[in-house]
């Protein structure tokens, strides 16, 4: 899979969605001129929604009070919703296609946004990350790679294996998935939003698959396995992330109120995306 091509400068005609422009900034040269550009479409969107986030949120006394309320959230989400139930039972292949065609650009540069959140880390917490990314990188070995599981599933559905076929017809709310890690990791004022939003992720992501794995299975669709393979390896990696917010606590104190604003925004971003999705494949024929 090749590298996204990158924009010439910032100054360049910009696409006409400022999420798609944003994407497409976070994965180019860094200079000065997109540095800026990036920032102040940051400013309108997700600096703005987190300020909104905080202040509707109670403060969070402690991590164990924190780990309450994200495992109040996981119950939650756990009955599933009526989008998951029909992707899981009824929708028809084509559906399922374009389910994995919106999330096309995640799967294929899966986890590559949360590097940039390593040297904001004290060691051990930057250890437990790590442990994290190897996976999801194969532990190097290309064909374990979380991003070419997704390739598979790509190219047996008969779909594009390149990212950039992808960059025109990706809907707003699935970008906003994509670049809230952008933001995360890399200017987010504290690592918490970061680590939150990331333990949400990895602890949610066992219940929400399995409705993938369920369609995969009833549509006889062999790259279900990228689905599958999350089911077990994201226990572990929900494991580490707790290690990674217990170090950060030891080595200069923590806000829980950050770690919960990080979880709540990533769980309304990740549901606006697939229900956006599974609506719009229900539409088709």
């Amino acid at each position: 899979m090749s590298a996204l091509s990158e924009p010439a400068a910032a100054t360049a005609a910009p696409p006409q969605r400022p999420q798609e422009q944003l994407f497409r900034l976070n994965r180019s040269l860094p200079t000065a001129a997109n540095c800026a550009a990036v920032e102040r479409l940051e400013q309108r969107w997700i600096v703005a929604h987190v300020e909104r986030l905080t202040r509707a949120t109670s403060p969070v006394r402690s991590r164990r009070d924190w780990i309450d309320l994200l495992h109040g959230l996981l119950d939650e989400e756990r009955s599933g919703s009526d989008a998951g139930r029909y992707l899981a039972e009824q929708a028809t292949r084509a559906q399922f296609t374009h389910v994995v065609r919106e999330f096309a650009l995640d799967g294929l540069t899966e986890a590559q946004n949360f590097f940039p959140a390593v040297p904001r880390l004290p060691i051990r917490a930057q250890m437990a990350l790590m442990r994290v990314l190897i996976d999801e990188f194969g532990c190097g070995n290309i064909t374990q790679a979380h991003s070419m599981l997704y390739a598979d599933l790509l190219a047996e559905l008969g779909l594009p294996t390149e990212p950039e076929h992808y960059l025109a017809g990706t809907a707003d709310e699935t970008y906003r998935f994509l670049n809230a890690f952008y933001w995360l990791s890399q200017r987010a004022p504290r690592i918490e939003y970061f680590l939150g939003a990331l333990a949400y992720l990895e602890s949610s992501i066992p219940n929400a698959f399995r409705v993938q794995a369920r369609a995969c299975a009833r549509l006889r669709i062999a790259g279900g396995r990228y689905y599958t393979e999350h089911l077990h390896i994201d226990t572990f990696h929900t494991e580490e992330l707790q290690v990674a917010i217990r170090e950060v606590e030891k080595a200069g104190g923590l806000d829980a109120t950050r770690l919960w604003v990080g979880a709540r925004l990533l769980s309304g971003l990740l549901d606006d995306a697939f229900e956006a999705a599974v609506d719009r494949a229900r539409t088709l024929s």
